[in-house]
């Protein structure tokens, strides 16, 4: 996508639109990760503004965060219990913290948002550089198989129809470099507004060999938070790395 820079996704409007966003899983994202981090500490990647932080310290979960957007942190801090939310600002590939934890996560496709393989890659073993020995690494994203049935590498979707505000979806996909670039397009009477964000996916195997050079192998992978089986036809994979 010509001119796009990351921060462009989560600067202080983009901040406002991914505060918006509740997928209605937080729930039993939350139990599924308090199981895994056995009361912490936890390290999330890309925490964002707390929406699985703050109930995860809610659990008694000891849980520290790493983000690289000022406005998206500064909506964290608004929310009661998010100034007792240690964050480091920066990359979350270099996994610039001090310490070990026994959980670190990402979440929501967050992963992809590091646009080279080789970022994934760093990111990987800075993870595995911070984990206690008996350390788990946890991933979310979605499956990529659907992307292949796009009509011309293409798509538009309307997210939402109303009288006076319509939301879109519009997609392009590289499937030589394995990039997805999006906008969501909102439109009102008042105007257009343009939400980019552009990411690079890799399939679940790909993630496998990343962890593999990290000196971590696959545990296990489920199909979603309630520990549904992963199978061919799964949409999305959470998947539990460690030593």
């Amino acid at each position: 996508m010509e001119g796009y820079q990351p921060i462009m996704s989560f600067d202080e409007e983009g901040a406002e639109f991914e505060a918006e966003v509740l997928r209605g899983d937080e729930a039993e994202t939350v139990a599924f990760l308090a199981k895994l981090a056995k009361g912490g500490p936890a390290l999330e990647l890309a925490i964002g503004s707390g929406r699985i932080a703050l109930p995860l310290a809610a659990q008694g979960v000891h849980v520290d965060g790493i983000d690289f957007s000022p406005a998206m942190v500064a909506k964290l801090r608004a929310k009661p219990g998010g100034d007792c939310i240690q964050i480091t600002m920066g990359d979350f590939a270099d996994v610039p913290v001090s310490g070990t934890y026994r959980l670190i996560y990402v979440v929501f496709n967050t992963l992809f948002n590091l646009l080279t393989q080789e970022d994934q890659v760093r990111c990987f073993q800075n993870v595995a550089k911070h984990l206690t020995e008996d350390g788990l690494f946890l991933i979310e994203t979605y499956v990529p198989s659907f992307l292949y049935r796009l009509r011309n590498d293409q798509h538009v979707d309307a997210e939402s129809i109303g009288v006076g505000e319509v939301r879109l979806d519009v997609g392009r996909h590289d499937p030589v470099k394995q990039i997805l670039e999006e906008s969501h397009v909102i439109l009102t009477p008042r105007g257009v507004r343009l939400f980019p964000i552009v990411q690079r996916y890799a399939w679940p195997h790909e993630l496998d060999l990343m962890a593999r050079l990290a000196g971590l192998r696959l545990l296990e992978r489920w199909s979603g938070w309630q520990q549904e089986p992963f199978t061919s036809s799964s949409n999305r994979h959470v998947s539990v790395y460690g030593r």
